[in-house]
């Protein structure tokens, strides 16, 4: 008999665990040689899995002479799987080139009761020297990503997962087991095997158990008429206690402890209403191994606390029934209408020319004050979109303190520092009514949220470092946020977490939308489950990706999603193109909305050229040295209007960052996540440079308008709607919008000019009569009724351009 060895043991449910031996056992008349701990505990029975419980996770199993792939409806449920033809693509067929053959191709077959997708083939059809690699991948190119954790993941470059064929384990040597009843998590069991001659051991691992581990239940601190609830889920800790106080500093503090489910939760009731009240939980555990972090000194600020005294707690309890807001009907502009404006909070109040307390001025209230006014920026540029950098408690350490916000502490608690009276709760109402303010003005209110790291204190890590936590080998925190701390988004209350902060943001503030920083490490599978749950509560929640990290990129991926996404390759190419530096093809593409490659409809592609991060606009394209574009030039000016210009007669999803339009400086800084000096906006800068505020303004009401209607498209274009002109060797380029007229419910069309180069360029434009055209911009002015002079004349099919300047016609 050929001598095995352990591969890997693992509890599947506190009661149940699976080993797995380095090849298939057929024996029949003998099972292994397994024991719990020691010799003198042979493990209880013993039984070996059916290989198509193994193929749930695996993807393959063999039986009776083939393998037979096997895909599982429920492991892959956000692929809808059932709709369309899937096939099997891996090392062994040329991957994507099995797209299309029946041979390689899915059919449905009931297994156990139950429907699977499966593959029949003769073993040596995919079993080669050694590992072969697959996945599934749909007959539309989408490869369906592979469960973080089955049993044979096997990780490629960029973190890609692929399922892994082994023909040494086919299904035929996996075991379950069973243990006495234990209601705690355990560490460092053992399975041992030993025979004649052979021994060897493996530590039995509980962490696939954990992060299965889920509930159902209400998290939180709630309120239910004269009772409180208090509901933590720490599945590794051994104690948890709440302590309750009312009044700050705390005086009289009682402490209560809660009671574990098998589920991980820890619940008690406490029959008293409880709102406006103080707590904070302690959680002890035992640090029996390099993944835990316990620390019962820790006083731990509820993620689930609906409002926090400051960034480091204590939660503030909230009757919901005491915290209704009479929010008027507001429906946000559909996808394609948005224009939207990137700002901070505290950037446009600093110097917002109204008469604001200091604390108004710090926060939610003075920005609702400001809002009420008609002559407010935001009501000024024409947006209908604010993209508010981040608003959940975040880890400033006091309330004066300047903070972009991408450090979160609590994802349920409008941030305590811009409120005026955070210890009484006051941010609650405060964004309630900020919220309630954009949308008297009509502009929807999207929020940037930060779900792939955290910052400190790190109340999570206190709670289970290892559940909530990507972690290396050794047991440090995986760090492709930048931030220190990456979140294991797929865990089950990890995901939970994410959307029900987010679903409250929607039910109790009315939020329109989000942009999801760094959303490349939340992963496809989160990001999907988001749509879906928040689809559900609001059809038409506005979704936003920023599609990378510092791990990899996952913009084309997007594609299949309902998610848009920030382009990060339109704002660097503009940036150049205004230089001369561009070509025809990116140009064309860009204009298009990117529906060539990244984006799936118009829409999905969210156009910008400056943000937050890293330089602004006018200090990256300024001729000044050293970035710097406080006084900028004649030609930095005119580049600037090319911008906005060439950004409104994108299709796709156009914002601009807030100050963009008043030429707005920081300096040369690269990164100004702590400057609030030079992140505030100077509205000064709109009277130095009024015709640059107002050729934004003329742009931005233009795409809103009827006759921007030929750009806002919800649907992909005709192959000939747009149509581009160009003159050999230039990036220069003239647009023909709606030129097939396949947009028959109007006969307008737009003809859109722009050459980023110094000398005049001249198009020729075959099969248009120029003359039915009507001038209503160039590079400085924009009139929607016709430019009444100055104008670039047309023959009846040309024009020349001149340098480093722009036009547009309506027909």
């Amino acid at each position: 008999m050929e001598e095995h060895k352990l591969l890997k043991a693992y509890w599947r449910t506190r009661y149940e665990g699976v080993v797995e031996l380095d090849q298939d056992w057929f024996l029949k008349t003998r099972q292994p040689p397994l024991f719990l701990n020691n010799l003198d505990n042979p493990l209880r029975k013993i039984k070996k899995l059916s290989p198509f419980e193994f193929a749930e996770l695996s993807g393959y199993c063999t039986q009776g002479g083939e393998i037979i792939f096997v895909l599982s409806p429920k492991v892959f449920e956000n692929y809808d799987v059932d709709r369309q033809k899937i096939y099997v693509g891996g090392s062994f067929n040329g991957w994507d080139k099995a797209i299309g053959q029946e041979k390689w191709q899915l059919r449905p077959e009931k297994i156990n009761g139950n429907v699977k997708l499966t593959l029949h083939l003769p073993p040596g059809t995919c079993f080669k020297t050694g590992k072969s690699l697959f996945k599934f991948v749909t007959e539309n190119k989408v490869w369906l990503e592979v469960p973080w954790d089955a049993p044979n993941v096997s990780f490629c470059e960029n973190n890609i997962r692929n399922f892994s064929i082994n023909p040494l384990r086919t299904g035929h040597h996996v075991f379950s087991f069973e243990k006495e009843s234990s209601s705690r998590l355990l560490h460092g069991e053992k399975i041992l095997w030993s025979s004649p001659n052979t021994s060897d051991e493996c530590i039995v691992d509980y962490s696939g158990f954990l992060l299965s581990l889920k509930s159902d239940k209400e998290l939180g601190a709630i309120v239910d008429g004269d009772k409180t609830t208090f509901r933590l889920f720490a599945p590794r800790a051994s104690h948890v206690i709440v302590s309750i106080y009312s009044q700050l500093p705390a005086k009289t503090v009682q402490q209560i402890e809660l009671q574990q489910d098998d589920d991980g939760v820890w619940e008690v009731d406490f029959l008293k209403n409880l709102h406006g009240h103080y707590y904070h939980y302690t959680v002890k555990g035992e640090n029996l191994d390099k993944f835990s972090a316990f620390d019962e000194t820790v006083q731990i600020l509820d993620p689930y606390a609906l409002a926090a005294a400051d960034s480091k707690g204590p939660g503030i309890i909230i009757d919901r029934a005491q915290a209704t807001f009479p929010f008027s009907d507001f429906t946000p502009p559909h996808w394609h209408d948005l224009v939207i404006m990137e700002a901070h909070v505290r950037d446009l109040l600093t110097h917002a020319p109204i008469d604001l307390t200091p604390e108004e001025r710090r926060g939610f209230s003075g920005l609702t004050k400001w809002l009420q006014s008609e002559d407010c920026y935001l009501r000024e540029t024409g947006i209908n979109a604010v993209e508010l950098q981040p608003i959940q408690e975040f880890d400033n350490i006091c309330m004066e303190e300047y903070h972009w916000g991408y450090m979160t502490s609590n994802y349920f608690s409008p941030e305590s520092s811009y409120a005026k009276n955070p210890s009484k709760a006051s941010q609650v109402v405060e964004f309630q009514e900020l919220v309630e303010s954009f949308h008297r003005a009509g502009i929807a209110v999207i929020v940037d949220v930060v779900y792939n790291h955290v910052g400190e204190p790190n109340f999570l890590l206190f709670i289970d470092k290892r559940y909530y936590f990507e972690i290396n080998s050794d047991g440090y925190l995986m760090n492709w946020s930048g931030c220190g701390n990456d979140l294991r988004t797929h865990a089950p209350m990890c995901r939970r977490l994410i959307i029900d902060s987010l679903i409250n943001l929607m039910r109790m503030y009315h939020v329109d939308g989000f942009r999801f920083d760094l959303a490349e490490l939340l992963g496809m599978e989160v990001l999907l489950d988001i749509e879906k749950a928040l689809k559900k509560e609001n059809p038409n929640v506005i979704l936003i990706a920023e599609p990378w990290s510092f791990r990899s990129h996952m913009g084309p991926a997007l594609r299949k999603t309902g998610f848009a996404f920030w382009n990060d390759g339109y704002r660097d190419f503009l940036a150049k193109y205004v230089h001369g530096q561009g070509n025809q093809e990116g140009i064309r593409y860009f204009l298009r909305g990117s529906l060539d490659y990244q984006a799936r409809f118009p829409c999905q592609s969210v156009n910008y050229t400056e943000s937050h991060d890293d330089r602004c606009w006018i200090d990256k394209i300024t001729e000044n040295p050293n970035f710097l574009g406080e006084n900028p030039t004649a030609q930095d000016r005119r580049r600037t209007h090319l911008m906005i210009a060439t950004l409104m007669m994108s299709l796709g999803m156009p914002m601009i960052a807030e100050g963009q339009d008043l030429l707005r400086s920081k300096q040369s800084e690269n990164n100004t996540y702590k400057r609030g000096d030079l992140n505030a906006l100077s509205y000064f800068r709109a009277l130095n440079y009024p015709s640059t505020a107002d050729y934004f303004r003329q742009w931005i009401r233009f795409r809103r308008s009827d006759n921007g209607q030929l750009l806002r498209l919800e649907a992909l274009p005709s192959a000939n709607y747009i149509k581009f002109f160009h003159q050999e060797g230039f990036s220069s380029v003239a647009t023909l919008y709606n030129a097939d007229f396949s947009l028959t419910h109007t006969n307008q069309q737009l003809l859109f000019a722009i050459n980023p180069h110094k000398e005049p360029i001249s198009f020729h434009i075959p099969d248009v009569d120029l003359t039915q055209f009507t001038q209503i911009a160039d590079i400085e002015r924009f009139s929607p009724q016709g430019l009444p002079s100055c104008n670039i004349p047309l023959n009846s099919t040309s024009f020349t351009l001149p340098g480093l300047s722009c036009a547009l016609w309506v027909r």
